[in-house]
């Protein structure tokens, strides 16, 4: 398995999610505690599946991560709180503990 990879949901997750958002941005308000499984790893962060919420995806960006931080496997499970909601293509920006401004 590759190091890196890109969340593979199915046909129609992107159209779902897309069409999702509205509800999900109301689900999801910034500060909400969250866990996920990692579905896709990237250089820059994380995609995870929101649990409660099927048509999301949440992304953890390591900026800000501790330094010795590692990105967590696929198939993890992991915990943090909405940071922020990325309108362009409909994410939840997810800050995990690790990262400095998202106190354990």
């Amino acid at each position: 398995m590759p190091e890196y990879s890109w969340p593979d949901e199915g046909p129609g997750f992107v159209e779902r999610v897309r069409h999702a958002w509205a509800a999900t941005r109301h689900a999801l308000p910034v500060g909400t505690r969250v866990t996920g499984v990692v579905i896709g790893r990237q250089p820059f962060g994380v995609f995870l599946r929101l649990t409660g919420v099927p048509d999301a995806i949440g992304l953890a960006e390591i900026v800000g991560m501790l330094a010795d931080y590692k990105l967590p496997e696929i198939g993890a499970v992991v915990e943090g709180k909405v940071i922020g909601h990325a309108e362009h293509n409909h994410q939840v920006r997810i800050g995990m503990v690790g990262h400095k401004d998202v106190p354990e």
